[in-house]
């Protein structure tokens, strides 16, 4: 078992760029994910006290599924990998801030930190705790934030993370004023009436807290200037105190032209007062609900009014609000769809719908597809929309040798799946039946594989306990290609290319190429590169458990100069133990 593990953690090193790849698609697939992860731990002999810089090139985003305590344990060089994190929970927040407050990374402690290097940590910066801020010289502060600000009202920074960023940093500022002197003016607007020019200012935030933002903002300027306002990252204090401002300016609901402006302030709406505004325009429905804080009532509600002024949902409109707001539309909204619209949106991302809105929008698709000429036409469409699905439709689909993807099938009904026979599951998947031991740990594959007896899961090639560890039979392979093979894939819901349903292996076995599809590799490395990166090839001998040479990909792991390093291809084997590999 030993020289087993040695082996594959050898091969593993040189394809560890697939864990350096696109973090939304490791976020979804997580058996695949689950399964780097056991790879990377078993080559590592288990989770080590301390991740050294090697350890952390090896495991590129899985640290992000890492507990907080090995965070903190971590070589500085983790926050590299943190920063491929599409976001951090509460725990590894304060642990990425304990590891900041101890100074030992490549900004120092935080008295010493500099504007390059607050910079390198790019969205991390968000987390940063009010607490350190309070330690850091205040005009490195000063530069900093307005560097955020600029970011962010260059579209180069999510409003997420420049929320979090500026909440964060003014409480600070406001325990560190606090302590100092107060002018007692005895005017409510201590620091002078606002103007359009101010508002042009990175510092603004800083100058007029909420309260001063209530006192100093008159009518006029407001009117005259709500662009240039909501382009600031506002915290929710300062959104709510906007959003007064504008019902005292416009009591009889915010003009259309305006409507367009309040993106970032739609969440703050209810019902009731969404029901005042006059939505005409397909445009005014885009601004509102193409961002992501719109929420189900507002969505309905904004919808609603669109529909009351004879607007129509075309395809368009829902390309353009995307399959997400579909969730969040009633029942009678979305019967209000012409089919021929829907047939011209093509396929929507529905996945996060709840399952009573999934019903309603297979409903929908089969009146705008159930005339589709051949099978196989009529499957490329209905896909997305098979959530929803009867079990009708789905022996339907299995009597046509339709391939269903393993993409597709976790997404199916749960309740509907567990009235599936093994031999319909078999005969729906065909080719890709294989597929099932990957996704075996999805809940609802794991609910429909708990109530088949051994022999049923013999059947499928699953030879264990649905609930405990499997144990495939497959000899293991020897070799791995050097590069993935390119698959063909669109960007459809659960349109990856089909795998073929070969006889399995136990993925904590198998070296990385061959535990996850070719297709997931080639994404997950090439989807880093830009396509003009150049690289020349040079030589270099294979790393293994008992050598000192150097991994493949070992370069220079700095923070700051690490930063904006594209992940080198991965090696050629070539004889005599000594690999080919890029010098950038």
């Amino acid at each position: 078992m030993a020289s087993r593990e040695t082996s594959h953690c050898t091969r593993l090193t040189c394809c560890s760029s697939t864990t350096q790849g696109d973090t939304e698609l490791l976020a979804n697939l997580p058996d695949q994910r689950a399964a780097l992860q056991h790879l990377a731990l078993a080559c590592l002999g288990g989770l080590p006290p301390r991740l050294s810089a090697s350890d952390l090139l090896l495991l590129g985003v899985l640290v992000c599924d890492m507990d907080p305590s090995s965070i903190v344990a971590s070589d500085p060089h983790v926050l590299q990998n943190l920063q491929r994190c599409p976001q951090l929970t509460p725990a590894q927040q304060a642990a990425l801030n304990t590891l900041l407050a101890r100074g030992r990374t490549m900004l120092g402690p935080p008295s010493s930190w500099n504007l390059e290097g607050l910079q390198a940590l790019g969205t991390l910066a968000a987390y940063i705790s009010p607490s350190l801020w309070m330690q850091v010289q205040e005009a490195m502060g000063l530069a900093f934030f307005g560097s955020m600000v600029a970011t962010y009202r260059a579209g180069t920074l999510s409003q997420r993370d420049a929320k979090r960023f500026v909440t964060s940093f003014l409480e600070a500022k406001a325990k560190s004023w606090s302590s100092r002197p107060k002018r007692g003016t005895g005017r409510p607007c201590v620091r002078g009436n606002i103007t359009a020019a101010m508002l042009q200012d990175n510092l603004f935030l800083l100058r007029y807290d909420c309260l001063q933002l209530e006192s100093c903002l008159g009518s006029c300027v407001l009117r005259a200037n709500l662009d240039p306002l909501l382009q600031h990252p506002l915290p929710a204090e300062c959104q709510r105190v906007v959003k007064a401002k504008l019902a005292r300016v416009y009591p009889s609901g915010i003009p259309e032209e305006q409507l367009q402006l309040i993106t970032s302030l739609v969440y703050l709406y209810s019902f009731t007062e969404i029901s005042q505004w006059n939505i005409t325009s397909r445009n005014t429905v885009m601004a509102l609900l193409a961002s992501d804080v719109a929420l189900e009532n507002q969505t309905e509600a904004i919808l609603q009014k669109f529909l009351d002024h004879k607007g129509r949902v075309t395809s368009a409109l829902l390309m353009a609000i995307g399959g997400s707001r579909l969730c969040w539309m009633s029942p009678q909204q979305i019967q209000a769809i012409q089919p021929s619209e829907f047939r011209l949106a093509g396929a929507l991302d529905i996945s996060s719908c709840p399952q009573s809105r999934k019903n309603v929008l297979y409903t929908k698709a089969r009146e705008a597809f159930g005339s589709t000429g051949s099978t196989a036409a009529y499957y490329r469409f209905m896909r997305p929309y098979l959530g929803g699905a009867p079990v009708e439709e789905l022996q339907y689909l299995a009597q046509a040798n339709v391939s269903m993807d393993i993409h597709t099938f976790t997404n199916l009904n749960p309740q509907v799946l567990q009235n599936l026979s093994v031999d319909k599951v078999t005969t729906l998947l065909g080719q890709n039946v294989g597929d099932l031991q990957k996704a075996r740990s999805h809940p609802a594959i794991s609910s429909w594989l708990r109530s088949l007896n051994r022999s049923a899961l013999g059947q499928l090639g699953l030879d264990t306990d649905p609930s405990g560890p499997t144990h495939w039979t497959t000899t293991i392979p020897n070799t791995i290609p050097w590069a993935p093979h390119l698959a063909t894939t669109s960007r459809r819901p659960g349109s990856e290319a089909p795998t073929s349903g070969s006889s399995p292996a136990h993925l904590g076995y198998l070296p990385l190429a061959v535990a996850l599809p070719s297709s997931l590799l080639w994404l997950l490395y090439w989807g880093t590169l830009g396509p003009s990166a150049d690289y020349s090839w040079g030589t270099c001998t294979m790393a293994s458990e008992h050598s000192n040479v150097p991994a493949p990909h070992a370069g220079n792991l700095g923070l700051v100069d690490g930063v904006g390093h594209q992940p080198r291809p991965p090696c050629k084997p070539q004889a005599h133990g000594t690999w080919l590999c890029p010098i950038a």
